[in-house]
C-alpha cells in the first residue's frame, strides 16, 4: 500500500496562498537552473523561509498563535516572560545595559518582559528588536503599542542588523531552529549532500560532498547506511558575531535540540528536519514553499563550542521545565488563586504544556552564554547540563 503524499494530507491551498507560493517555487526554480540544476539544501531553505514578499518569515501570512501554522512559548501562558524576567534582570543587574531580542514573533515576549521588568525595578534603557521581515515588524509595532503603556513602548527600538557594540542581554527564543541547514547523507562509505532539483516539480537529489569541514564533527564509524542528519554552520556563525559584539553580558538561547552526542546518535537516522503548516507537523520541506514553517532541531555543543572559541564563558545549560522551574514560574503561578478557577485552571494547563517533558519541558532547553559576569545564575542555580555538552 502506497502512502499518501503529504499535500494531500495537509489542509488545501486557497487561491491566494496557491498563487504566492508559485511566485516563490519560480523564484526557486530560476536559481536551481541558473546553478546548473541543483542547489544545497541550505540554499533552498534560505529562499523557502527568507525570500523578500515571498518567504515564509517575509510574507504576509499569519504563523503564530491559534491562527498560524505553531505556538511559542510566549504565546501559551505569560508567566514565560515573567519567569524568564527573574534571568534577564539579573542580567540587566550585573552590567547596567540593555535587551536585544532576535526576532521577536508577535512581540508577546517582549511585552512581558518589559511588564515584569518594570515590576521588578529592573528596566533597561532601551529593549532592542532585531527583526529581518519587515512584515513581521510591522506586526510588532502595532501589537506592542496596543499591550504596553507609550513609557514603556518608547525604551523600544527595531534594527535591521546587529550593533556593533553591546553590553546587557540577548534573548534568542527559538531563533537556532530557523536558520538554513545542510542535510547530509552517509552512504556506501561516504557523506553525500543533499539538495533540491527540479523535476516537474521539487526534488530532493544527493550529491557528493564538497566541503569536509561541515562534517567534521560527525563520527561516521557507527552510522548506518543511509543515515541522514544536519548541520548548520550559519547559526555557529551567529555565535560568532554575537561573540564579537558583546562588550559585557548575557546571552540566552531558548530552543529545541540537544546537545551532539545525542543529535549525532547512530538511532536517530532520518535528522531533525520538521515543518509545519496550520499546525500540521510533517517531514517533507518541498510542499507548499513559502506557506510553510521549516525548522532543524539545533546542535547546543556546537554552539557552545564556537561561543568559547570567541571569547563567551559557556555559563549555563539546562531544559525548559528546570530553567523556569528555577526561575520562580511555580511561584508566580502561586500566586493566583486557586478558588479563581475560570483565570487559574487555564494557567495550570499552560505551565504544565511549558514544563512537561512529555511536551516542551525536556525537548526545549536553554543555554547562556556570557562575557564579564561573575555571579552563578539564576536560572542554572539547579538541574545544570553543561556535562553532557
Amino acid at each position: 500500500m502506497t502512502a499518501q503524499p503529504i499535500s494531500t494530507r495537509l489542509p488545501a491551498l486557497d487561491a491566494g496562498a496557491q498563487q504566492h507560493s508559485d511566485k516563490l517555487l519560480a523564484h526557486i526554480q530560476q536559481s536551481i537552473r541558473q546553478q546548473g540544476g541543483w542547489i544545497p539544501f541550505a540554499e533552498y531553505m534560505q529562499m523557502a523561509l527568507y525570500t523578500p514578499h515571498l518567504g515564509y518569515y517575509s510574507g504576509e501570512a499569519n504563523k503564530f498563535g491559534r491562527g498560524g501554522d505553531f505556538v511559542t512559548a510566549p504565546e501559551i501562558s505569560p508567566l514565560f516572560a515573567q519567569a524568564l524576567a527573574n534571568q534577564v534582570g539579573q542580567g540587566l543587574q550585573e552590567t547596567a545595559g540593555n535587551v536585544l531580542e532576535l526576532g521577536a514573533g508577535t512581540g508577546k515576549l517582549a511585552a512581558g518582559l518589559l511588564l515584569q521588568l518594570e515590576a521588578l525595578g529592573q528596566l533597561p534603557p532601551h529593549y532592542f528588536i532585531l527583526e529581518v521581515s519587515a512584515n513581521l515588524r510591522q506586526r510588532q509595532q502595532d501589537s506592542l503599542k496596543k499591550l504596553l503603556p507609550e513609557s514603556l513602548f518608547s525604551r523600544l527600538q527595531w534594527l535591521d542588523e546587529l550593533p556593533a557594540n553591546f553590553d546587557g542581554v540577548v534573548i534568542g527564543n527559538e531563533v537556532l531552529d530557523a536558520i538554513p541547514v545542510h542535510v547530509l547523507t552517509w552512504q556506501k562509505g561516504v557523506w553525500q549532500e543533499r539538495g533540491v532539483a527540479f523535476e516537474s516539480g521539487l526534488v530532493s537529489q544527493l550529491r557528493p560532498l564538497q566541503h569536509a569541514s561541515l562534517v567534521q564533527a560527525i563520527d561516521s564509524d557507527p552510522l548506518p547506511d543511509g543515515y541522514t542528519t544536519e548541520v548548520c554552520p550559519a547559526a555557529q556563525g551567529l555565535i560568532a558575531s554575537l561573540a564579537a559584539m558583546l562588550g559585557r553580558g548575557l546571552i540566552l538561547m531558548l530552543d529545541y535540540g540537544f546537545a551532539a552526542s545525542e543529535y549525532y546518535h547512530p538511532q536517530r537516522t532520518q535528522g531533525t528536519l520538521m515543518c509545519h503548516y496550520q499546525h500540521y507537523a510533517h517531514d517533507d520541506p518541498l510542499v507548499y514553499p513559502g506557506l510553510q514553517d521549516i525548522t532543524a532541531h539545533v546542535d547546543f555543543t556546537a554552539m557552545a563550542e564556537t561561543a568559547l572559541a570567541h571569547g563567551l564563558t559557556c555559563a549555563g545549560y539546562t531544559n525548559q521545565a528546570q530553567f523556569l522551574i528555577n526561575c520562580g514560574i511555580l511561584q508566580l503561578l502561586q500566586q493566583v488563586s486557586p478558588e479563581e478557577s475560570a483565570r487559574y485552571l487555564p494557567m495550570v494547563a499552560a505551565v504544565q504544556k511549558l514544563l512537561s517533558p512529555a511536551e516542551m519541558g525536556e525537548l526545549f532547553k536553554v543555554l547562556a552564554l556570557s562575557k564579564g559576569l561573575s555571579e552563578p545564575l539564576v536560572g542554572f542555580m539547579s538541574g545544570d547540563k553543561r556535562h553532557q555538552l
